[in-house]
């Protein structure tokens, strides 16, 4: 059952006593909206959303020019335009890998200081103090950060989509819009699990400037040095010297994949090559007569999602356990005026 912190004041003479009452399940829509209104309004906003358009347009522009040169001989090429969003020339990196680096820095931002601020303003023990459950604070907030995401992401992938629409002269086809959409709700599951562990940080850190260090550097530890750990921790366990055999090769690179596939990054990386790209019929390790066997063709819409089924799932626990452990210790806490 939701608890609330303080007591509120008594109603007013004439005024009834339901009216003094929140009523369940709605205060946390009361916290979502105000934190959004602030969220827009908010120099970060802006900030964030310049950086990321140019970033994903600078991206797509070299990719199309890129296609466009090609075009006469990628013309038959099923899903020419996809990519836009997954080839880019020497020295930019494609759409898709950069909007992988860069998006965990939206959950962060709009996280890393969801309680702390409050607490360092002296405002939570006068929030909690009104009619409103405590799980409603946290819940709110982290409504409101996803939307705001869920918006940027939007917008960004739409402002995308046109320039490649205007630079390759090509219409997508409902397939093709499908998979786009279905990238994005990953995209915004994927940014949910950042956004969930910067508030986690925000909940179990007092000061919002550690909260942050902590969360930036979670972020660059897995997207930049998570394969190195993979690779010492797999030499480790299964080593594969120069002489090994086929067993041990195949072992030390089973390890990998698994390890590898418990970071959230690797888990959205696989998720978007097979969502972007229907001629990849599979992820992981293929051994050579498999390759040997396959028939070269496209992956329908559904064949996608099912072969992505695992790793979007588990992104979601994922996100649904950095949330979980935030609510239980902000509902823990202690909080005085």
């Amino acid at each position: 059952m939701s608890t609330t912190v303080g007591t509120s004041a008594q109603p007013a003479a004439g005024r009834p006593l339901a009216a003094a009452v929140s009523v369940p399940g709605t205060g946390w829509r009361i916290i979502a909206a105000k934190e959004f209104a602030d969220h827009l309004l908010s120099a970060r906003f802006f900030v964030l959303l310049v950086i990321l358009g140019l970033a994903a347009a600078t991206s797509v522009y070299a990719a199309s020019s890129a296609i466009r040169d090609v075009a006469g001989q990628a013309s038959g090429t099923p899903s020419l335009f996809l990519r836009a969003f997954t080839v880019a020339p020497d020295q930019v990196p494609p759409f898709y890998s950069l909007v992988g680096f860069l998006v965990p820095l939206l959950g962060i931002a709009f996280g890393f200081d969801a309680v702390n601020a409050e607490r360092a303003q002296g405002t939570l023990p006068r929030l909690l103090a009104q009619p409103i459950y405590r799980d409603d604070v946290v819940n709110g907030k982290f409504a409101a950060g996803l939307a705001v995401i869920g918006l940027i992401v939007g917008a960004m992938t739409t402002i995308v989509a046109a320039l490649a629409i205007i630079r390759l002269g090509i219409v997508p086809s409902a397939p093709e819009v499908v998979r786009i959409v279905a990238w994005v709700i990953v995209s915004i599951v994927y940014v949910g699990f950042w956004l969930a562990f910067a508030t986690l940080c925000s909940v179990a850190l007092r000061r919002a400037a550690t909260s942050a260090l902590v969360a930036i550097g979670a972020w660059i530890a897995i997207t930049i040095f998570a394969n190195l750990v993979v690779s010492l921790v797999a030499g480790v366990l299964a080593p594969a010297p120069p002489d090994a055999t086929s067993t041990e090769l195949l072992n030390n690179a089973q390890l990998q994949e698994f390890l590898a596939r418990l970071s959230p990054s690797t888990l959205y990386q696989e998720a978007t090559v097979v969502l972007l790209n229907p001629s990849v019929r599979t992820i992981g390790v293929v051994l050579p007569q498999q390759v040997d066997r396959a028939i070269p063709s496209t992956l329908s819409l559904d064949q996608s999602l099912l072969l992505v089924w695992p790793q979007v799932v588990a992104l979601v626990g994922l996100t649904v356990v950095s949330f979980a452990i935030a609510y239980v210790l902000f509902m823990r806490q202690e909080v005085r005026a």
